[in-house]
Order: C-alpha cells, then sequence, then structure tokens
C-alpha cells in the first residue's frame, strides 16, 4: 500500500477522510500535530496556511509515495498556487472532499487542482463513502517506480 501524505487548509477534511479511509467512525477532533500512521500522514491545515510551518510538510512528503492536496467541494477559493506540484518530486493527487454537501461544487475544486498540475483526482465523500473504493485501489496500487522511474512490483 501506497503512503500519502493529505495536504490541506483547516477544515478541508483531511482528518475525516483518514477516518474514513481506516474504517474508522467519523468524529470531529482536531488535528494539531503531524499524526503519522501506517499508510496516512495526517497533516494540521495550519501548517499549510502558515508559512513558519509550511517547510515541515516538505520534510514529511518524503516520508511518503504520494502527495494528495486536499480540497472541500465548498471551498470559496483554492490555497494551492497554479503549477505547485512541480516542487515536488512524488506523484500529486487532487482529492476533493465533502461532494455531498449541499453548497459543493466539485467541478470548479476540480478545475483548481487541475490547475495546481494534479492529474489524477479523486472526488470522495467520507460521510456517503462515495469515491472512496477508488481512492483505496489507486494506494493499493503495488507498482512503485524505482529512481530510475521503471515500475517495481
Amino acid at each position: 500500500m501506497k503512503k500519502i501524505i493529505l495536504i490541506g487548509r483547516v477544515a478541508a477534511g483531511k482528518t475525516t477522510l483518514t477516518q474514513a479511509l481506516n474504517g474508522e467512525d467519523i468524529h470531529y477532533y482536531k488535528t494539531q500535530y503531524i499524526n503519522y500512521l501506517d499508510t496516512i500522514i495526517d497533516t494540521p491545515g495550519e501548517y499549510t496556511e502558515l508559512r513558519q510551518t509550511s517547510g515541515a510538510l516538505a520534510l514529511y512528503a518524503y516520508e511518503a509515495d504520494v502527495v494528495g492536496l486536499v480540497l472541500s467541494a465548498n471551498e470559496p477559493y483554492s490555497i494551492f498556487s497554479p503549477c505547485i506540484t512541480s516542487l515536488v518530486n512524488r506523484e500529486v493527487v487532487g482529492i476533493i472532499t465533502g461532494i455531498d454537501k449541499p453548497d459543493a461544487n466539485p467541478e470548479r475544486v476540480e478545475r483548481w487542482l487541475r490547475l495546481a498540475g494534479c492529474k489524477k483526482i479523486f472526488p470522495v465523500s467520507a460521510y456517503t463513502g462515495e469515491g472512496l473504493d477508488a481512492l483505496v485501489e489507486f494506494l493499493s496500487d503495488s507498482e512503485m517506480p524505482d529512481e530510475n522511474g521503471a515500475n517495481q512490483p
């Protein structure tokens, strides 16, 4: 299973997504520090929002196989700059959370994630389970590229 780091602003749905992917009951709690789990690195939104802590995300990204940029489907704006994925030497995917929300606009959020450089986008709902299977299947893919870019089983 690929290890993924979830990066996004406060209330983007990173911790709720982590709970859903781990098969846990969904309950709210504020992530205060980086939670380094078996296959998921859950990060506090402040680390993305504050310049003083954003460098820590770069360090933890080296511990992951995949970087997940997380935006809620009802975001009023994107926190991710255009072409930001070019700064990372890992595969970067976009994850749209909260697609079941009444004010969700996943098409707009997908455009923002594509502008950021994400080639793969996973629209999901941690509450209904919609889209989680596709994300789990992607993370379960056992083929990993070696240092030369060739796939290794």
